[in-house]
């Protein structure tokens, strides 16, 4: 049973997602302030923090940036229908995706359930070979990259993209289905989640020599990762 920390000020809410969480086989715990949600997530002992933006003392948003500083635990951010300030730079920090509230206890855990699917080392008879990408090299079952030899520091749902991309390395990939391969949910109209954490995904790859980037956009299309 994946343990869940669920960190939202408002009591009502906290309660009837628990107990749905609960009902789907998981174990929660509740904090309602950020402090206590940062010293909880830090503490390594949850699969997933379902982190509100608007809390009391520290808000979601620096509460996730402590966060990242010290775990790559998967963050599932909630934020008010309609503010995409907060969504993009809480994707931009490491969330690996969020959910507008109001929402209901259902949509929460297909989310959470699409995060943590993800984000588990696939089970196999024999360690998988690595996908070779150029300079890129992805264990799919380790959940592991290195780029240039080096060992790439990723959030889950970086890695996802990272390892589509890689998979289709040099053709074009579609934003459709990175959404569903990478996030675990269908496209939706206006949203920039996959544009946030490709961009991300650029910062950690850096520039080819003639200064493009290593992953092309193709307008209209989705992104291509560059072969060397």
């Amino acid at each position: 049973m994946a343990k869940v920390l669920l960190v939202d000020d408002d009591v009502d809410l906290s309660t009837m997602l628990k107990e749905f969480l609960e009902h789907e086989g998981f174990v929660v715990d509740v904090v309602h302030d950020g402090e206590s949600g940062v010293r909880l997530a830090l503490a390594g002992d949850y699969a997933i923090a379902v982190l509100d933006v608007m809390l009391p003392g520290i808000n979601g948003i620096e509460a996730l940036r402590r966060i990242r500083a010290g775990s790559r635990m998967p963050v599932l951010m909630l934020t008010a229908r309609g503010d995409d300030v907060d969504r993009v730079v809480g994707l931009e920090l490491g969330a690996d995706d969020y959910v507008p509230k109001p929402c209901t206890p259902r949509e929460l855990v297909a989310r959470v359930r699409a995060i943590l699917r993800r984000a588990a080392p696939e089970m196999t008879p024999e360690t998988q070979s690595a996908i070779l990408a150029g300079r890129l090299r992805v264990w799919s079952d380790k959940r592991r990259a290195e780029w240039d030899g080096l060992p790439m520091d990723l959030t889950s749902t970086e890695f996802n993209l990272l390892e589509v991309l890689a998979r289709h390395v040099g053709s074009v990939v579609s934003k459709a289905a990175l959404s569903e391969q990478g996030l675990g949910r269908a496209l939706a109209r206006y949203d920039r989640s996959i544009d946030v954490h490709v961009s991300n995904l650029r910062q950690k790859l850096g520039q080819l020599p003639d200064g493009r980037s290593w992953i092309q956009t193709v307008r209209g299309i989705g992104y291509q990762l560059i072969r060397e």
